[in-house]
């Protein structure tokens, strides 16, 4: 099967192809290269990719190249490509995430309209919950984003689903609740974290530390995108979560026992368009998808924990 990863060269979409490429799909991989972060840490995350015969990848913006072409022949289209981040998202930065996350996906929308595609997956976010009234969160809850990235990413979500509604585009939502492993973004939590720890320094926390997030491993999000792909589930949001929430506090505890390394800490006063709490109810792709989170909070950060000192190691001169 020929299919397409929009953001490839990203920590999620990077794996994803990967995943696809050892099930014996042609991928078409795209990706701008943002400067949301280095470069050279985008073209690491695609070497394996580019090592595969299989492997097309094309260099494209979405809002301004001729998509058409970079499209032709795909059955499924991942659309992961986007501005990440909560906190660089307000003020003047919020014009680069409507234009990333709002108008880009509107354009690959257009460019899928009347084609032949079986599927179309959005890469959403939890983000579009903001302060949840319930937890764990069904996709039933009401979205109310607290940051200016959650409302261009609710945004683009709901663009998808006006052109199921009126083009027949069969179009998937996934909501991803904080994504960890291996290729982490640097300006994540978890990469932060180990950075710091490395270098003797204090770990940043925003807020007392209190705080819960529902951490997902990112072979269990592939594996939750993928199956999007499959099951008979056009029109539907889907939440795919870790399993179980755990407090930014219990993550450095756990981080100290894996590292054997003291974590020293600095608190910060809560960011702006930080929820309190994240929690996904996971129900509905499990009967829905056939899938389960398979790898929990400890055992996920000891292979990212490995992973940052073997990538460390390869970039020292």
């Amino acid at each position: 099967m020929r299919v397409a990863v929009t953001g490839a060269a990203g920590f999620i979409g990077s794996h994803l192809c990967e995943r696809l490429l050892a099930a014996g799909n042609d991928v078409v991989g795209i990706d701008c290269f943002s400067d949301y972060y280095e470069r050279t840490l985008k073209e690491q995350n695609l070497a394996g990719s580019r090592s595969h015969d299989h492997f097309l990848f094309n260099e494209a913006d979405l809002v301004d190249a001729d998509l058409p072409p970079l499209l032709d022949g795909a059955e499924v289209v991942y659309h992961l490509a986007g501005q990440p981040g909560v906190r660089p998202s307000w003020g003047n930065q919020f014009d680069r995430y409507v234009r990333d996350n709002v108008i880009a996906t509107q354009r690959l929308l257009e460019a899928l309209k009347g084609t032949p595609i079986k599927r179309l997956v959005f890469a959403g976010s939890s983000s579009v919950y903001g302060d949840a009234e319930m937890f764990p969160t069904k996709e039933s809850a009401l979205p109310r984003p607290v940051s200016p990235y959650g409302v261009t990413k609710l945004a683009a979500e709901h663009l998808t689903h006006l052109y199921t509604r009126n083009f027949g585009t069969p179009a998937v939502s996934v909501r991803y609740f904080t994504v960890y492993g291996p290729r982490q973004r640097p300006d994540m939590a978890f990469s932060r974290f180990m950075k710091a720890l490395t270098a003797g320094k204090d770990i940043e926390v925003f807020g007392d530390g209190e705080q819960t997030r529902e951490f997902t491993y990112v072979s269990d999000a592939v594996e939750g995108t993928i199956k999007a792909s499959t099951a008979d589930v056009v029109g539907q949001v889907f939440n795919l979560g870790g399993g179980s929430r755990v407090t930014v506090n219990q993550v450095l505890a756990t981080l100290e026992e894996i590292s054997g390394i003291k974590v020293k800490r600095q608190n910060l006063p809560a960011a702006p368009g930080d929820p309190r709490h994240t929690g996904a109810s996971i129900n509905l792709a499990r009967e829905r998808l056939g899938w389960e989170p398979r790898v929990s909070i400890r055992e996920g950060l000891s292979q990212q924990w490995s992973w940052f000192h073997e990538s460390r190691s390869e970039r020292r001169p």
